[in-house]
């Protein structure tokens, strides 16, 4: 038990290393592409990212590096479709809002996803855990955020990003405890249809925010060259974000991008000279004090948990307590005794 213990934390901890690195090399590749190349189309360069991503994966199934598992097409459809919103909501609420309401709209993601998962899910967070958030979202506020204009479409559009952001987290981690699907199985079947859905709107989208056209725009090779770069850093992006999601928790994985958001503004600050103030660092130091607490006292918490997991009667209750998901859990079972699926660094 140990062991699996042992190996269990590695495992995350390789997660949260891979995601950091991959997410704070996309951000500074892309702030090159947009800011310094004039390449202004997020939304379909995240389609074009899930894309590759998809390509990817498909490759390395036919090779065996993961098994495939079928998944309930209902469920895989709605999640994906999910995802590639939250995704066009949350472009929409930058180009409609000033940069400062944006910072917020990210921050308010924590507390309306602990607020989900208590309502809807049952789960508890102790007092200690909201206040380290507390101190975290706070920490980042005062780092990252400037000015707060509002305007009604701007606010109805943070609203919906708020909401499809957490709802989809929390389906992706959802998803892969009850269905027992790994995150590379689950990104696996669901890129298709984020991809799809952004490949549609993303140029309508960005054309409605930019007053440009992506397919007029001229392509130079060193900007070809970023776009590359950024889709194949992406393909690590994606991973990271189900097999995090997958085995920590949302709510985790968004304190990991708040993290993330501390270094893009050092990095800002040590490698592009972005302007840097005192407000910026007191900030950064509060969210890095809010950091610790968080896990700290998530660690604390989930070695009493394990402690009581390991009693008899808390196992049956976790048998028990695999309720069906979107109404298939039969199917789910029948294919289960036919065939078992290997889990991909899950």
């Amino acid at each position: 038990m140990g062991e699996l213990t042992t190996g269990f934390q590695l495992g995350v901890i390789g997660a949260l290393f891979l995601s950091v690195a991959s997410s704070v090399s996309i951000v500074i590749c892309n702030k090159a592409l947009m800011s310094n190349l004039g390449f202004p189309f997020a939304t379909t360069l995240t389609s074009w990212h899930l894309m590759v991503t998809y390509c990817t994966l498909h490759v390395a199934q036919r090779l065996n590096f993961f098994e495939n598992k079928r998944i309930d097409m209902k469920t895989v459809i709605l999640f994906g479709i999910l995802n590639g919103v939250s995704i066009g909501f949350l472009n929409l609420s930058l180009g409609f809002n000033s940069i400062g309401f944006y910072q917020m709209t990210k921050l308010a993601i924590i507390p309306f996803t602990v607020l989900l998962e208590t309502v809807f899910l049952k789960k508890q967070f102790s007092q200690k855990i909201k206040l380290s958030l507390f101190l975290l979202l706070l920490g980042v506020g005062i780092a990252s955020v400037t000015d707060l204009q509002l305007n009604f479409v701007g606010t109805i559009l943070s609203l919906l990003a708020i909401a499809t952001t957490c709802v989809g987290q929390i389906l992706t981690n959802t998803i892969q405890k009850r269905l027992n699907v790994s995150s590379t199985q689950l990104l696996y079947q669901s890129a298709p249809f984020q991809a799809a859905i952004l490949f549609v709107t993303g140029p309508l989208v960005d054309q409605y925010l930019t007053k440009q056209n992506v397919f007029a725009f001229k392509y130079s090779p060193l900007v070809l060259g970023f776009i590359i770069l950024s889709c194949v850093i992406a393909v690590s992006v994606n991973f990271s974000t189900f097999l995090v999601i997958g085995k920590t928790s949302p709510v985790t994985y968004q304190v990991l991008g708040h993290l993330k958001t501390c270094l893009v503004l050092g990095f800002g600050y040590t490698l592009l000279h972005d302007p840097f103030t005192e407000k910026n660092i007191i900030g950064i130091l509060i969210a890095i004090v809010g950091m610790g607490l968080y896990s700290y006292f998530c660690t604390h918490e989930n070695k009493k948990k394990q402690i009581v997991d390991l009693s008899p009667g808390s196992q049956i209750k976790d048998k028990d307590s695999n309720t069906p998901l979107l109404g298939h859990q039969e199917k789910e079972n029948h294919f289960e005794a036919k065939k078992a699926t290997k889990d991909s660094l899950v």
